[in-house]
């Protein structure tokens, strides 16, 4: 079993609390919604991402014999918990955003409504999927936005943090509008387009480079895109002017040459002049090497002749926003709403929806966050996808998502669009407010 699919991969005091709604017979219907308290610095929105991963959580949530022997055997939990555990199932509801519908603080991602014990238990696996896809679909959203018509490839699975990081970065990645992933297994698990082209250490194995390349390219010789920056990257580049002669006369062409340091967008230009002077006008220039949006927008602003970009650590760890405040919180237990009033951590109070506002061209307007009893004028963007434990439609597949992700980004704000963080207006409906200024008054 994969870490990911065990009920274990969780907190320890869901757990025990648990065990007490399990002695006090707390099993009314319990709403929660997981949404982010606020964005990080140079973010102007998010993008949802991960709904795939928790669906599949809830639908196979079991615990295994084995875990609850270990559980049983910690001596924490009395046996008749134990009993109680082997028979739990999710039987709940979810509504949810679809995935790659951009959204913005306080607004919930995915709503819960289930028996309270069920609700609490997935609290920490549901916040660490979507949290992740998430912020990793948001951060390539936003390098789609930086580089357009550029191709863009997930370059980052050797630094994410962990396998199923790198795997799930992919997937992210992909949904946002990247044109692939380095990464194999997502090619099989998912059907993404999967990019490679050879690193140094092929280059330094040779005496000579451009055996390197040319060995390079019988080996692939529907793939050759060479890496010409192991040495003199100038050079480099008049050696495969040199060498794609011999290459077209058995019938292979040279794809692309690919950088990954120096100041590449000076270098670039001088490539593309040997390139283009030596007769290789089609072939493509791919760079990697430490790219973000940040950078992607500093070579765009200088026109730098570069067709694609492999972005890789930046990307699958976020490096300049590495987490989001995502929570996950009660906000209505046995038909009463809850709210947290924690300094700088309260909560909006009730089951909510969102309506979302567009302007004459299509542009997004405004949102609107609403109890679910009381709609507002708009388009409501939580969705039932679950009732009952089990899905109410198969899975989405992945291009649809990337046609809704697609569709979105392009009815951004054209602040938004151009990554400015100008802010984006959210209404607290009067009704919500009022509600929660009644709590307010409540004495607990």
């Amino acid at each position: 079993m994969a870490a990911g699919d065990s009920v274990l991969l969780t907190d320890l005091y869901q757990l025990t609390m648990l065990q007490a709604y399990h002695r006090q017979n707390m099993a009314d219907t319990a709403v929660f919604e997981l949404f982010v308290r606020r964005l990080p610095p140079n973010r102007g929105f998010l993008l949802a991402a991960g709904l795939e991963q928790v669906l599949e959580y809830l639908e196979n949530l079991q615990f295994t014999a084995a875990e609850l022997d270990w559980l049983a055997a910690s001596g924490r939990f009395s046996r008749d918990f134990i009993d109680y555990l082997a028979t739990l199932r999710f039987a709940g509801e979810v509504h949810a955003l679809p995935e790659g519908t951009v959204f913005f603080p306080n607004e919930p991602l995915l709503r819960i409504t289930a028996p309270l014990p069920q609700a609490q238990l997935v609290e920490s696996r549901l916040i660490n999927l979507i949290h992740f896809e998430t912020l990793i679909a948001s951060k390539a959203a936003r390098c789609v936005l930086a580089a357009p018509g550029k191709l863009l490839v997930d370059f980052g699975l050797r630094r994410a943090h962990g396998a199923e990081a790198g795997l799930l970065a992919a997937r992210a990645a992909w949904l946002a509008g990247f044109a692939g992933t380095a990464t194999v297994l997502a090619g099989m698990r998912f059907g993404i387009p999967i990019f490679g082209t050879m690193a140094h250490s092929l280059v330094q194995a040779h005496d000579r480079e451009e055996d390197a390349f040319e060995h390079f390219a019988y080996a692939q010789p529907d793939n050759v895109v060479l890496l010409i920056d192991t040495y003199d990257t100038e050079a480099a580049a008049h050696k495969v002017v040199r060498l794609a002669p011999r290459l077209r006369a058995r019938g292979i062409a040279i794809k692309g040459v690919r950088l990954d340091s120096g100041d590449i967008a000076e270098l670039s230009r001088n490539v593309r002049r040997i390139l283009d002077e030596g007769g290789l006008q089609t072939v493509t220039i791919f760079c990697s090497g430490d790219l973000d949006e940040f950078r992607l927008a500093e070579l765009a602003a200088v026109q730098a002749p570069i067709d694609g970009y492999g972005i890789g650590t930046r990307l699958d760890i976020s490096t300049d926003a590495p987490s989001l405040d995502c929570v996950y919180k009660l906000q209505e237990y046995a038909g009463v709403p809850r709210r947290k009033r924690s300094q700088h951590k309260a909560t909006w109070p009730g089951r909510k929806q969102v309506y979302r506002q567009l302007a004459e061209d299509g542009a997004l307007a405004g949102d609107w966050l609403c109890l679910e009893a009381h709609p507002h004028p708009g388009e409501p963007l939580l969705q039932p996808v679950m009732r009952a434990g089990h899905r109410l439609t198969e899975a989405e597949s992945l291009d649809l998502v990337r046609e809704r992700v697609h569709r979105q980004l392009a009815a951004l704000p054209a602040a938004l669009r151009a990554n400015r963080t100008e802010p984006y207006p959210v209404v607290i409906a009067p009704e919500l407010q009022a509600l929660a200024a009644e709590l307010d008054r409540l004495e607990h």
